[in-house]
């Protein structure tokens, strides 16, 4: 596999598991009134968002080059990395059937990386064989 594979799996997962993390920081309030009883903290909020975004432009780019079936699982362990992510820092209590989930993610990516599917290469418009 190509070192930009690996640097761009990294960055989704890291990417969609901190910027759902700050996400939820900047929901539960300490920062700016809004109706229906909602502050929202901008400190977390903001960079929740731009995290957010990287993760969907970084995850189009590695579903240009790289297998679906590659990409779906292994960057179902943004999940996973949520779920310790939440655990640690917002005081959250998994449950047993949780973490059960957790590891059959993480089994499953393994099982699905270990295989070692070969990438696809782009496709040009003007390939007559596409």
């Amino acid at each position: 596999m190509r070192l930009k594979t690996w640097i761009f799996t990294a960055i989704v997962i890291l990417s969609n598991a901190f910027g759902n993390l700050f996400l939820d920081k900047g929901v539960h309030g300490g920062g700016i009134a809004l109706p229906f009883g909602l502050e929202l903290n901008l400190i977390w909020l903001i960079p929740g968002i731009a995290l957010l975004i990287l993760w969907m432009l970084t995850r189009m780019a590695l579903l240009g080059w790289a297998d679906l079936t590659y990409v779906l699982p292994v960057t179902a362990l943004g999940y996973v990395l949520s779920t310790v992510l939440a655990a640690v820092f917002l005081g959250e209590h998994i449950g047993p059937r949780r973490w059960a989930g957790t590891v059959l993610i993480v089994l499953g990516t393994a099982l699905v990386t270990l295989e070692g599917q070969p990438e696809l290469s782009p496709v040009s418009p003007e390939d007559p064989q596409a």
